[in-house]
């Protein structure tokens, strides 16, 4: 994997740039779909492909490796072929998922051992096994096994976490380097920066990260409420070195993907756009529209003529009003398409923004469009 800054927004700490791999290029900055199982839900990867172009997607591996397993995988030779997907695939460690399952996991030096929140069966993650799942799912982008800490959390717990994580990330990438082969030559590995929201701690973390020196480098632990969002990240962006990739986790609403930008993220995910179509919610270029009120029972203007396209352009308000209130499979469908467009748009349209040096002016503007209720 490599990657080139392309240019640098004059005003802000923007930039454009190039990440390129063995299955293609990904031009960023760069809004990510998550396909959690193999499968961004309700949308077909011709779809995904050729009316969304999303230059690179997610897989997780917690839950590849309970279903479909990696003996399938394996056999499959990879996800990529399992799903019909010849593009990027990033996977995570799994570390958040299992955190989620607060009842049913205990953290220990060695690893993590949690219970299948599908059949109950006890398994045990360490920082090597994440890597040999995600070699079987043949991932371009890897992340290394940490934990996410809950939030909020004492400062003692949080160093604590940070620190057990960075020894986790030693042992994944001496791991990564010695079991390395011509088949895995194509993926790369990414550390995580953790520390919840005490400053010190993310300054050590961002700088253990930095000194790993691997292709690129994520941020972990942002993605919850009044969590300090645009400071940690502007800390963080400003030890992590500029030549590598940055990737923000789980975030979030088009204000912060613009927000984060303009402090020097590359990278972002987030379930939003696909769980809030399927729940009524669009984000358009004229705002954000609750498409279950009774004022777009007889809108039959297209989703969002501006975004155009064979789903935002062909579609009517109240059609698609119908298909969720109806709960029609296609309405979340649509409105999963929809959002996914918009947010692929909105991270493009910044990016020719950067290049331009007319990033901050737009964003300014932009924002208060975007993210007015309509």
């Amino acid at each position: 994997m490599q990657f080139s800054v392309t240019h640098e927004d004059q005003y802000s700490k923007a930039r454009a740039g190039l990440i390129t791999t063995s299955k293609g290029s990904i031009r960023t900055p760069i809004f990510m779909p998550v396909g959690t199982i193999g499968s961004v839900k309700s949308i077909p990867q011709d779809v995904l492909r050729d009316q969304i172009n999303a230059d690179i997607i997610l897989g997780n591996t917690y839950h590849l490796y309970l279903r479909p397993g990696t003996k399938v995988l394996d056999e499959a030779g990879g996800l990529h072929s399992f799903m019909g997907w010849h593009r990027p695939i990033l996977t995570d460690s799994g570390g958040y998922q299992v955190y989620s399952l607060a009842d049913r996991r205990q953290l220990t030096e060695a690893g993590v051992t949690f219970r299948s929140h599908i059949d109950g069966s006890k398994h045990l993650f360490t920082p090597e096994l994440v890597v040999d799942i995600q070699r079987s799912i043949g991932s371009d982008i890897m992340m290394v096994l940490d934990e996410c800490t809950p939030y909020p959390c004492s400062y003692h717990y949080a160093k604590a976490s940070m620190e057990r994580t960075h020894r986790w990330l030693k042992r994944g990438i001496n791991y990564f380097d010695i079991t390395l082969t011509n088949q895995h030559a194509h993926q790369a590995l990414f550390p995580i920066v953790q520390g919840s929201i005490y400053k010190d701690l993310r300054i050590q973390s961002a700088e253990t990260i930095a000194a790993a020196d691997r292709p690129g480098n994520a941020i972990g632990g942002v993605c919850h409420p009044d969590g300090q969002l645009y400071e940690i990240t502007e800390l963080v962006c400003s030890i992590l070195p500029k030549s590598k990739p940055r990737y923000l986790m789980g975030v979030g609403t088009p204000l912060d993907l613009l927000e984060c930008i303009a402090l020097g993220v590359d990278m972002f995910d987030c379930v939003m756009p696909t769980r809030n179509g399927r729940n009524g919610t669009l984000f358009t270029t004229q705002g954000i529209v609750n498409i279950k009120n009774k004022k777009w029972a007889y809108d039959f203007s297209p989703i969002d003529a501006a975004l155009g396209g064979p789903v935002s352009g062909y579609y009517s308000k109240a059609y698609l009003r119908h298909l969720i209130t109806s709960k029609e499979l296609l309405g979340a469908q649509l409105a999963s398409v929809h959002n996914l467009t918009f947010y692929l748009w909105l991270v493009r349209e910044a990016r020719e923004q950067i290049q331009q040096d007319s990033f901050v002016a737009w964003k300014n503007h932009i924002v208060k469009t975007i993210m007015e209720k309509i």
